[in-house]
Formats: C-alpha cells, structure tokens, sequence
C-alpha cells in the first residue's frame, strides 16, 4: 500500500442556533431560549401543538422569521423571495409529533459568505493586527468562507439520562420545553483548513448573532451547538489523491470541543484509511459524538441522507413570502457588526487592541459605551477623550463591579448594574475638570450602581458634593501640606532634586493622606515637583 505523503484538512460546518424569541416557532407557548424563561421547571412551556396532539395547527413566529433574515443579511446571503416548510420524518422520543417542520428545497437565506478576521496565536480575532494594517492604510489578506444555507426549523426537546443533581435513575427522563424552540442552522462550505479557522468563526458567528439579537448565545445552555463535518485529502506516494469518509461530530457546545474533536479527526482519519481502505462516497458519512473526559470521538450512528427523512411540504403551513422592502426595513436595523465596530474604535478612537475587543464582547455594553462618548461630548469633551474616558470607566470601575456581581451561572453586564451611561459620562466630566480624584472617580461609580441610577435619576455632582468627594481647590492648604511632607522626608526630597523623578510617588501619596478627597495626586504632583525643583 502506497504511503500518506500529504493530508488535507477540509471542515464544513452546520450551526444550530436557538433564537431568543418570547414565543416558539409554532405556537405562542413560552420559549425556553427567552431569558424570562431559563430556569422553567421541566414540562411547563409545552402547549398541545408542542405535544403532537390531534387538531393543532402550527402558526409561524413572524419574530424568528425576521431575526433569521436579520442574520442571513450578516452573512451576505440572499433572501428568499418565497420559502417554505418542510416535513422531516423521523422518530425521536423528544420529537412528540414524529416529524419536524423544517426549510428543505426553499431556504429563507442563501449563498452567502463571510471572510474570516485574522487570528491570533491564541486563536482568537487578532485585533492588534487589525490596528497596525489600519494605521498603514493596507489590507489583511482574509479567508472566505461559503455560506450554503441559514435555515428555520423548530428544535426537539430533551432527554434525561440522569435525575437533576446528577442522581441515577432507571429509564430516561424527556422534557418537552425545549420542544418547538426557534431553530436557525446555518450551513457553511467546507471551506476550513484548520481547527483555529473554524474555532475564530464560531466565535465571530457567536458575537453576530448575540449582537443583532438572534440569540443569548450561552454556549452551556445550547443555545448554540455546533457540528463540524470532518475529513481529509491524503496525497499518497504514487500520486493518487483520496478522500476519508465524512465524519459528522454532534452538539458541541464549547469552542475547546470544536477545536478537540476536529484536532482528534485529523489525528485519527488518515490512520482509519490505512486500516479499512474507505474512501468518500455516497452513504459513507457517520456521526460521532465528543467524550470531553477522555478527549476523543465515538460511533454513534450511520449518518442519513436527506432521502432518508422523506421531506415533504407542509400542508398546514403557508408559505414565508419576504417582500424587497420588507427585506430592506429589517437590513436599514442591522446594527453597526462587532468586528466593524471594533475595527473603528481603533481607528478613530485610539483604543488598545484588548479595550476594543472588551467592549463589542457584549452588544448592551457596546451601546452603553457609545452612549456614554456622546452625551460627554454634549457636556464639552472632545470626542477622542471621551472615548479613552468611557473606556476606562467600562472597562475598570464598571468591570470590577461586574465581576464581583457574577456567578458561575450567570454573567452580569456593566449595562444592568444600575448605572446610566449618561451618568457615566458626567463623572467622566468631573474628572476631566480635575473635580475629583480617580479614587472619587470609581467610588462615585460605585455608588450610582447602588443607587440603580436612571438617566434622571442621582446626579452624580450631587452625589459627589454629599459624600464630600469634590476636590477643594485651596492652593495655601495644598502648599502647606506640601512643605510638611518635603520636611518630614528629607531624604526623598533629596532624591527627587537629584533627578529620581521616580521617588516622587511617595511624596505625592503622603501629601494625598493629609489632603484626603479633597485632593487630586495630578495637582499634588505637580506642586511638589516645582517646589523640589524638577517642575
């Protein structure tokens, strides 16, 4: 048997993303995807359509229909003028009906495509690339990705193989909430080369969706579950080119399985050929599943084909009909897209590589942050400071509070701490005015948190001038206390003559405890230094 002397990887990839609707797809019972509805007890938003019972008829959730469309348009695919649904037969004990009403021949979204960001070695978007090509005015070269499809369908419910807590039990478990959620699957081109490739488009894909408000898009609670279809090109020594049989991993929901199993396929295919000898064809495809623990894939089952599941169209269902201008009114609300977003806060505003990638993590943050730059430069601030200002509020105080508010569960977001954006931006004035300290600064934030501030509610000057944080702008107490501390340290003061700018900082943090809120280390420093002569 000839040698392997080449192996190519080649990935496509299917992305099941439940939209975040208030209702399912079908039928106005509750959507589990929703966030009022997260924690549902098993069984409580299911309705008789849910259930397959006689006589209900389904009815289309017009919502999921336009956020799909909004998505398609970010993908630049062409919407369908005319779509329809489908019946895809086949028995699952959390599919009640026995059949999935699903798109088949007439997608909603097609042809599209996207190019990839550049990556980083951490495979993650290279943001720091993207600035320098930005400030030398040049291009990235991108990879493309084909976009096939972005179809609707409804989602299956869920089997318990274990009691919650993780007891043993004897049998299975089925909850039907999840049953009927609005599915979007989006269907890409085997256009990958590598797992990064495909880890950095899931993670764009992700942020997109999140970000024109498809989906919540947390990843534990499979709202996004990702399937990436394996195999590989062996050039051999005599010059022959072969194909590994297709292998279909199922419902990964985390980037590290993505990036595992396709690293494990790879690994594992060529070594398959040379024992079996089987190459692509019709029928050959098989689905896998990914064991975390033991980090490799298992046979679960011989893969269908679309033959198998016998679509046929709907007859309760009218056909989706999307006018040109209904088309153009859901693309005129596409919201400015993360990547771009970023790639202009660097540009324009000057921010670090990790700042800009910080805040288009989360859309709610990213529209507070823009909030926050324009009602500063509505109080005078110049645009530029406004927004190194905004970041830094977000980014630190905001951050920190955040952080300190979050679970293992549960994320909580500088947009729901309670705190405005106009608000933000007034402190961003005091300090910018040296009001009050950075100190003052980030309690003041604190405070307004607390205080669940609305965009009328506590000012913040207010608030400040209570609490006493207003620097007192008193330059004979501040002079005073200056020559107190120089002759308390005579030693540093010597230092600091002698050109060790450096060991002014204790200087200024003595003079800072006899000044208390009142004072502002910038001014302190600078007094001290003009006394000690190095001003």
């Amino acid at each position: 048997m000839p040698e392997i002397a080449h192996v190519e990887l080649k990935v496509g990839l299917e992305v099941h993303v439940e939209l975040s609707t208030r209702t399912k797809m079908f039928t106005r019972a509750a959507n589990v995807a929703h966030a009022d509805h997260f924690d549902a007890e098993p069984n409580t938003l299911i309705d008789p359509l849910v259930l397959g019972l006689p006589g209900a008829l389904p009815v289309m959730n017009r919502a999921a229909v336009e956020r799909s469309v909004m998505v398609g348009l970010a993908l630049n695919c062409r919407i369908a003028p005319m779509s329809r649904w489908d019946r895809k037969s086949y028995f699952y004990p959390d599919l009640p009906k026995n059949y999935q009403i699903s798109q088949y021949q007439l997608p909603l979204c097609f042809d599209g495509s996207v190019e990839l960001p550049p990556m980083s070695a951490e495979g993650k978007v290279n943001y720091a690339a993207i600035a320098e090509s930005s400030e030398a005015g040049g291009q990235l070269a991108r990879t493309r990705i084909g976009i096939i499809r972005a179809h609707l369908e409804e989602d299956a419910g869920k089997l318990l193989h274990e009691a919650p807590g993780g007891h043993a039990i004897e049998g299975t478990l089925a909850d039907y909430n999840r049953a009927g959620t609005p599915l979007l699957e989006i269907v890409t081109q085997p256009d990958f080369r590598t797992s990064d490739e495909v880890v950095v488009f899931c993670r764009w894909l992700r942020d997109v969706c999140r970000f024109v408000g498809a989906t919540e898009g947390i990843l534990q609670r499979g709202h996004m579950r990702f399937e990436p279809n394996i195999n590989c090109v062996l050039k051999l020594s005599d010059g022959r080119t072969v194909k590994t049989p297709i292998v279909e991993i199922k419902n990964l929901n985390s980037f590290k399985a993505v990036q595992g199993a396709i690293e494990y396929e790879l690994s594992e295919q060529p070594g398959r050929w040379m024992m079996d000898g089987r190459e692509m064809t019709p029928g050959s495809k098989t689905t896998r599943g990914w064991d975390d623990a033991r980090s490799e894939t298992f046979v679960q089952r011989e893969k269908e084909e679309a033959d198998d599941y016998r679509y046929f169209p709907d007859p309760d269902l009218l056909p989706v009909v999307m006018s040109v201008e209904a088309v153009e009114r859901i693309r005129a609300a596409l919201p400015e897209l993360p990547l771009v977003r970023a790639t202009r806060y660097l540009r324009e505003y000057g921010l670090l590589p990790k700042e800009a990638a910080a805040i288009v993590e989360e859309r709610d943050v990213c529209l507070m942050y823009d909030a926050a730059i324009e009602h500063g430069v509505s109080l005078g601030l110049e645009r530029g400071r406004a927004a190194k200002l905004a970041a830094n509020a977000i980014l630190q105080s905001g951050a920190k509070r955040a952080n300190e508010r979050s679970t293992p569960d549960r994320a909580v977001l500088v947009s729901t701490l309670g705190i405005s954006a106009e608000q933000i931006a007034e402190i961003m004035v005091l300090r910018d005015r040296g009001e009050i300290s950075a100190q003052s600064a980030d309690e003041l934030f604190g405070l307004l948190c607390e205080m669940g501030g609305e965009p009328m509610g506590a000012s913040p000057r207010e608030v400040a001038t209570r609490r006493g944080m207003l620097i007192v702008r008193d330059d004979a107490a501040l002079d005073k206390w200056c020559d107190q501390v120089i002759a308390a340290n005579a030693k540093v003061a010597d230092d600091v003559r002698g050109g060790k700018l450096q060991a002014g900082g204790r200087l200024v943090g003595e003079t800072m405890k006899l000044a208390g809120a009142s004072g502002d280390a910038k001014t302190v420093r600078e007094m001290l230094l003009k006394k000690l002569g190095q001003g």
